[in-house]
């Protein structure tokens, strides 16, 4: 290696040699980096897409790269990247170019060029990332004593987990609901780093060997992403607390065990830690290998790097400028602005959010404002918004600057075309929805009435033949119904999907699982990319701390339905499980390449409902362990994924995510018994502070339409959307379809761009969202993936992931300040500005 490559990974504890130093050089080896190449280093880096500094590493590394070795590589490159739309297509017929002529061997002197470029980008992969998104970010070294699981990270990650928890479980039933989300912690736990490396003493005790110090030195970057992480963990309210209120209220099923906290703490710890337990067992296929890049790990890497970076490099940009601003000096920038900005949209200029304004022309037609209307129509309108928090409140939130622009134009050209079935459903009042409104995601009943669950059960919220029988079938909009469509495709579409596209892949995860099960392991089947090499240096969780936290929380959940009333087999916390386990890896993949997750709440509820009809208690626990787990179980393998990338061991991760999962459960559900009990009217219409619960009140509705009537009645032989499941066979044929012509036309690029899981996910964002809040990411997605990304690399590379983060930042931080301040108190500005955005009825 030159000195150059060595000064520049001088901090590298870890060794990241070129696997190529294990095996003997060729004499072909330098033959492309000692010939005199046609090829200019501007035209490399845009064939690769690398920046000047990676090419310049890269090229170090290749120097050591055999031709023969070189292949073998590029063989496995392709077999992994061939399907990737989030590789270069360019490099992929490069590759195939070097693979299938075989002349290059015998004479590899005529190729220099291309012996360059292919060796360049082997390097590339063996020691760096493939991705231009990841190397922008993140790290292709790493300092094994870097301060991580310090005593000061612990007090501060639990002490947000706790005033996270506090304050997210408190105003969960309030309307308007506030959240504090992670990345708010994240930029809160720096100051407060600092002043703990400013403040404390370094006072200390030496444990197992190692000397634990209040104060270690700098506030590092591993403790601030362990925070992070514990954050990350410790925000979100349990699952499981709707359940608890749909139990205890006496307004919905009035069972009044439901009360008590150890049933309340058994569930919630159970559905918890089974994600933590398929998390772990799933590393091999969604952590490990390099391709499951998770997209929004990247923007939370970003903020942390503005944060500790040192180095400030100047870039070229736009208007043929060098830009010298460093990441923290933008980031703080771009927060200001946004902050002072989201107050216009969200408080002082409501209009400007819901930007009705083709509505306003004639905000009393009806056929305008079916297609037009932002607030109950189809939302067809090419400015909808002035306010960024909208672009990203789609389901689930899509960063246009956080994910690839295939994602973004995949999405939407789904919604786009679904918007033509509506209209056809809506127009030709197919199963009576033109007579309810055409994107509404209540229910209704005959006499075009919201649905009284209440006249279809009886006493114990079973459901009850005879009453459901005088008074109505339940009645869903145009788009709600079609939704239901898509979602039936977007499922066996995900199966498929991961059949054709991942099969190599799968298996290669299954076989690193039995690997790691071995005594004596076989390390062809180790992944071997820089950052699996790096983390190396770690002790990795053994397979079977997980497999125990995995069987510990089946137990709780068994412990809390068979130890109560519920009416309910623990055979629902098995058949749950098996549900998760059947689409958290093609589900996870598709999340770790696009950053879309397909939630599986529609297939719980509809299994779940046909299986345990007449009881929505069941039902919803099923739906639980089904759908739950699995978002828990992603959630939690992302921030593994964070930890991989920041270098962070993995049992601190392991121990953080523990640690924070029972404080935060512990705080919610003391909070929850403070609310249902001390709250008078909780829940009900008139509470005096807001205390209303529409996220419970369509909880209850939801459990009792599909638990207690159940889909048999709605989608079964007779049904009034029995026509709707034909989403299933046309969503399992659509990736056949897809395959088949991106295999025989290779030429038609933008083919490979088609996500066809992505594609029918685009339908499912109706009732209550429509294209206004998805249109407006497109073409900011395009500017910054595709446009500024390929342009302007370097440029991208250090500013894309810190605006992301910033934006972010600023809207959670001003709203809650506004909440607070403003919204808690009951201030408000009663203008036009803010009532003409809902003039659309």
């Amino acid at each position: 290696m030159s000195s150059t490559a060595i000064e520049k990974n001088a901090i590298v504890e870890s060794p990241i040699e070129p696997l190529a130093s294990d095996i003997s050089k060729e004499n072909t080896t330098d033959t492309a980096f000692e010939t005199v190449l046609d090829i200019s280093q501007d035209q490399i880096e845009a064939d690769l897409n690398v920046t000047e500094d990676d090419l310049l590493q890269a090229r170090e590394y290749a120097k050591d790269l055999g031709l023969e070795e070189t292949r073998e590589m590029m063989i496995k490159v392709l077999d992994v990247h061939e399907n990737d739309p989030n590789f270069s297509v360019l490099i992929l017929e490069k590759i195939n170019e070097f693979l299938k002529n075989e002349d290059i061997l015998k004479h590899p002197e005529n190729y220099g060029d291309l012996i360059y470029e292919i060796k360049t980008e082997a390097a590339l992969i063996m020691n760096n990332s493939p991705y231009a998104e990841v190397r922008a970010v993140v790290s292709n070294t790493d300092d094994v004593n870097m301060p991580c699981s310090t005593i000061r990270a612990w007090v501060i990650g639990l002490s947000f987990v706790v005033l996270l928890a506090f304050i997210n479980q408190l105003f969960s039933v309030r309307q308007p609901q506030i959240t504090v989300t992670a990345n708010v912690a994240q930029l809160l736990c720096y100051p407060v780093g600092k002043a703990a490396e400013a403040l404390l003493p370094d006072w200390g005790f030496t444990l197992f060997g190692s000397r634990h110090s209040l104060n270690p030195g700098k506030f590092s970057t591993k403790e601030h992403m362990l925070i992070t992480i514990m954050a990350s963990v410790g925000y979100t309210t349990p699952y499981t607390d709707n359940i608890i209120w749909a139990q205890y209220l006496p307004q919905y099923f009035n069972q009044s065990y439901a009360g008590h906290f150890g049933y309340q703490i058994l569930i919630a710890l159970s559905t918890n830690f089974i994600g933590y337990g398929i998390a772990g067992v799933c590393r091999r296929f969604l952590v490990y290998p390099a391709y499951c890049v998770w997209p929004a790990s990247l923007v939370t890497i970003a903020l942390n790097d503005a944060f500790h970076t040192e180095k400030n490099l100047s870039v070229p940009g736009p208007f043929k400028k060098v830009f010298t601003t460093s990441r923290l000096r933008l980031f703080s920038y771009s927060f200001i602005a946004m902050f002072v900005w989201f107050w216009f949209p969200d408080y002082i200029f409501q209009a400007l959010s819901v930007f009705n304004w083709i509505s306003w022309i004639a905000p009393n037609n009806r056929n305008l404002n079916t297609v037009v209307g932002m607030n109950n129509g189809l939302g067809l309108n090419p400015f909808p918004t002035f306010d960024w928090n909208t672009l990203l409140y789609s389901s689930p939130p899509q960063d246009p600057l956080m994910v690839p622009f295939f994602n973004t134009f995949n999405q939407f050209l789904g919604t786009f075309f679904s918007m033509f079935v509506i209209l056809g459903v809506w127009y030709t009042n197919t199963y009576n929805t033109g007579y309810l409104p055409i994107n509404s995601v209540r229910i209704f009943d005959h006499f075009g009435s919201l649905y009284n669950v209440s006249n279809a059960i009886n006493a114990k919220g079973l459901f009850d033949a005879e009453k459901y029988e005088v008074y109505s079938p339940a009645y869903l909009s145009a788009g709600y119904a079609i939704l239901y469509m898509f979602f039936f495709a977007t499922y066996t579409a995900t199966v498929s999907y991961g059949y054709l596209y991942h099969r190599h892949e799968i298996v290669m995860g299954f076989r690193n699982f039995l690997n790691s099960l071995r005594k004596n392991k076989d390390s062809k089947y180790e992944y071997t990319d820089i950052h699996n090499r790096l983390m190396s240096s770690y002790s990795e969780v053994p397979e079977w701390w997980y497999l125990l936290c995995l069987c510990f929380s089946i137990a709780l959940g068994c412990a809390a339905i068979g130890g109560w009333q519920t009416y309910t087999n623990v055979g629902v916390v098995f058949y749950g499980i098996a549900l998760c386990l059947l689409f958290v890896i093609p589900v996870g993949i598709i999340k770790a390449i696009t950053g879309l997750e397909v939630t599986l709440n529609v297939l719980a509820e509809f299994i779940g409902g046909a299986w345990v009809g007449g009881n929505a208690l069941a039902m919803n626990y099923f739906k639980s362990y089904g759908y739950v787990t699995c978002t828990h179980a992603l959630r939690f393998i992302n921030d593994l994924k964070l930890a991989h990338y920041v270098k962070i061991p993995p049992k601190h991760t392991f121990w953080a995510q523990m640690a924070a999962t029972v404080v935060s459960s512990l705080v919610c559900t003391g909070v929850l018994n403070f609310q249902m009990n001390q709250i008078q009217g909780v829940c009900t219409p008139t509470q005096k502070d807001h205390y209303t619960c529409p996220g419970i009140n369509q909880f209850f509705t939801a459990a009792v339409l599909w638990g207690t009537i159940g889909p048999k009645k709605v989608f079964g032989k007779g049904g009034q959307y029995t026509a709707l499941l034909a989403g299933f066979p046309i969503g399992f044929l659509l990736p056949f379809a897809i395959y088949w012509a991106q295999k025989n036309f290779k030429k038609q690029h933008w083919l490979r761009q088609i996500h066809p899981v992505v594609l029918l996910y685009g339908g499912t964002i109706w009732a209550p969202y429509n294209m206004s809040y998805v249109w407006p990411a497109v073409p900011i997605g395009w500017l910054s993936m595709v446009y500024l990304k390929k342009r302007f690399l370097a440029f991208w590379s250090k500013y894309n992931y810190v605006i992301s983060a910033s934006f972010s930042s600023a809207i959670a931080i001003a709203g809650i300040i506004i909440f607070f301040a403003l919204q808690w108190t009951e201030v408000s500005l009663n203008w036009w500005g803010n009532e003409l955005g809902y003039d659309d009825t």
